[in-house]
């Protein structure tokens, strides 16, 4: 079984991040979801995004490295939008990570605002909705297929699911879409078992 580390996403860790990984824990999985907002909730993504500028960059990073610290090096790191670009980020500079799932979310592997290269047999898969305004309009989705090209099909997946919204894996925001989610699990079991 893995060992799995889900960050939230910017209205913090809601009750449907707490149910999508309990989903995970149901397969026999340690999935770990800190709470790097200590227990505030923004109501919506725009108080979300003022509340990470609010308590900074710096902090929240250090929240997320003090939140991994006594984990084992072979982590599968995951994460919701912010939380995947967390996720994605500490997969990439810390040593050992067994694989990554990037919800909504995917950072740049090359360019200005590349964290750095992919690391070797790294695993990883991806999903997002074609016109989610903050992943497919806002170059994630681009970000994403360079991704899969770079790392290669049969280490790298992208998941693009039809509709416009973000979030829609939270089953507590009006955002939610149960049938989406659902191939999200499912895709995500699959990625996991075998990891393990």
């Amino acid at each position: 079984m893995a060992e799995v580390v889900l960050f939230h996403h910017v209205q913090g860790l809601t009750p449907g991040v707490v149910a999508f990984a309990d989903a995970l824990r149901s397969d026999g999985h340690t999935v770990h979801t800190p709470d790097l907002f200590e227990g505030e909730r923004p109501a919506t993504i725009e108080e979300g995004v003022a509340h990470v500028k609010g308590v900074g960059g710096q902090t929240l990073t250090e929240r997320a490295e003090r939140a991994i610290a006594e984990l084992p090096p072979s982590l599968v790191y995951a994460g919701f939008s912010w939380g995947a670009a967390m996720a994605q980020e500490l997969a990439q500079t810390r040593d050992g990570a067994r694989g990554v799932l990037l919800y909504e979310a995917c950072l740049p592997i090359t360019g200005e605002w590349a964290v750095g290269p992919w690391p070797e047999g790294l695993a990883v898969q991806v999903h997002g909705m074609e016109r989610d305004p903050f992943f497919g309009l806002e170059g994630d989705l681009d970000a994403a297929r360079e991704l899969v090209e770079v790392v290669g099909p049969e280490r790298a997946e992208l998941f693009v699911y039809a509709g416009d919204r973000h979030l829609f894996t939270d089953s507590s925001l009006p955002s939610y879409d149960a049938e989406a989610t659902s191939q999200v699990l499912e895709r995500s079991r699959d990625f996991l078992s075998r990891l393990s």
